[in-house]
């Protein structure tokens, strides 16, 4: 029997919606200094301060402590000045690194204590964001930060200079910032930490980025390790991190006993690391989120004692589509115990908004409307730290359900404006997560 000119087109497929356009990151409009000259990546007296610093440190001759981040981007700018300081001349036995422990920070009195056991009187602190506290530790020291997470002008340790990419859009990540920093200090810079520039950029900013102004021309370092090894190696850089194990001093000594990201890509801890971390990213990916009354942010609840909720966040951030999304929330309540650790992202799909989507003031925002002022004190420091694109926060696990109250998790609008099915005809779901997940990546 032949089907109706009506009934086959109803069966006609609807046309799929094209993804929204996401401007270029390097397009990102520039901040601009009287002259007109734009201010990047960070303001022009705070670099050449810290040029001077890093000159004066190696003429000191004194004990030096470095304090990288654990990511990729953290681990490449600690790296980077340490083969400056080399360079320049410092003795590699005056040289050690501080690595925080898992869930921590520097701001933690145990971590103040390690650091200062090392008895520096020079410290750096690469790519940890910061906010206003006591000095790096106690005993006489000069301190310089070195970051680009979202900051006031206050927002650092006593006593402490600092060098900020976060007002200089597009914003630089802190390996770029540091290579800029150091590159014209010594000839050979270049040839020992362009490679480690890119691998700290891609890790932060995605292997999608553009190299083009303000960013550097980085066209010989491509051509000469490719960018699969570097992206490669960004992977495998950030896997001992995310493991239950928390191995980041494995991941440091790897990266500054290497020459190449080709070195990184055989090395066997980090390779096991990495298999790890994908099995456990398999395993929760397939969470399915829930939406607050207003469908502005999607939220995704699981438990690992490894961290890979900015994976979980980043990837659902890149899938799914809503006209009112604005963030996804993954919330972790397995990696530290009694606390709940979460990461926002900014979906696709809300990349483009003007005016753009902060999700620092919006977690700001929400925590100011709860029926208890006293929430936004007990959700503690590390709430709402990060960047405006990227943030997130380590709370304790009632106030994390409390600010979740807020949003109403679960509870539909009266009119959401989705459409309705009909009785007897229930609608099919065509893309699920199964589809969309079953290819494991790295």
């Amino acid at each position: 029997m032949k089907r109706s000119a009506s009934s086959a087109s109803k069966a006609a497929p609807r046309t799929k919606k094209p993804r929204p356009e996401v401007p270029e990151y390097h397009l990102t409009p520039s901040m601009r200094d009287e002259s007109g000259e734009i201010i990047w990546p960070a303001p022009g007296e705070q670099i050449e301060f810290a040029r001077k610093f890093i000159l004066e440190c190696v003429s000191a001759k004194k004990k030096t402590l470095i304090v990288p981040d654990k990511d990729a981007d953290g681990l490449t700018s600690g790296a980077i000045l340490q083969k400056t300081l080399i360079l320049l001349g410092l003795d590699p036995d005056l040289i050690s690194a501080h690595l925080l422990q898992k869930g921590t920070n520097i701001h933690d009195e145990r971590e103040r204590a390690a650091m200062a056991a090392h008895k520096p009187e020079y410290i750096f602190v690469l790519d940890q964001g910061s906010r206003k506290s006591p000095p790096v530790i106690d005993a006489p020291h000069k301190a310089l930060v070195i970051d680009h997470h979202w900051a006031l002008d206050d927002d650092f340790p006593k006593d402490s200079y600092h060098v900020t990419a976060c007002n200089s859009p597009p914003v630089a990540t802190s390996s770029l910032l540091t290579y800029h920093i150091c590159n014209p200090l010594h000839e050979e810079v270049h040839d020992q930490c362009a490679w480690l520039c890119a691998m700290g950029t891609h890790g932060d900013l995605g292997n999608t980025l553009k190299w083009e102004p303000p960013f550097p021309d980085m066209k010989a370092t491509f051509k000469t390790y490719t960018k699969k090894a570097i992206n490669d190696a960004v992977s495998l850089i950030n896997a001992p991190r995310r493991t239950a194990t928390y191995d980041v001093p494995g991941a440091w000594t790897a990266l500054t006993a290497a020459d190449s990201p080709k070195v990184l890509l055989t090395n066997g801890g980090l390779l096991v690391a990495r298999a790890e971390v994908n099995a456990e990213v398999e395993r929760c990916t397939h969470t399915a989120p829930k939406f607050s009354a207003d469908g502005t942010i999607a939220v995704f609840r699981i438990s690992s004692a490894a961290q890979v909720h900015p994976v979980i966040a980043t990837r659902w951030a890149g899938h799914l589509q809503s006209p009112k999304l604005e963030v996804i929330l993954a919330a972790n309540e397995g990696y530290l115990p009694g606390m709940v650790n979460f990461s926002c992202r900014i979906p696709r799909t809300a990349r483009a908004r003007d005016p753009p989507v902060n999700i620092i003031e919006t977690l700001k925002s929400i925590a100011a409307r709860a029926p208890d002022p006293s929430l936004r004190e007990r959700l503690g420091e590390s709430f709402a730290r990060g960047h405006k694109e990227a943030s997130g926060g380590i709370v304790p696990k009632v106030e994390f359900e409390e600010f979740l109250d807020i949003l109403e998790i679960g509870k539909k609008p009266e009119n959401n404006g989705s459409p309705k099915k009909a009785k007897g005809t229930p609608l099919k779901q065509a893309n699920t997560l199964t589809n969309y997940f079953s290819k494991q990546t790295a």
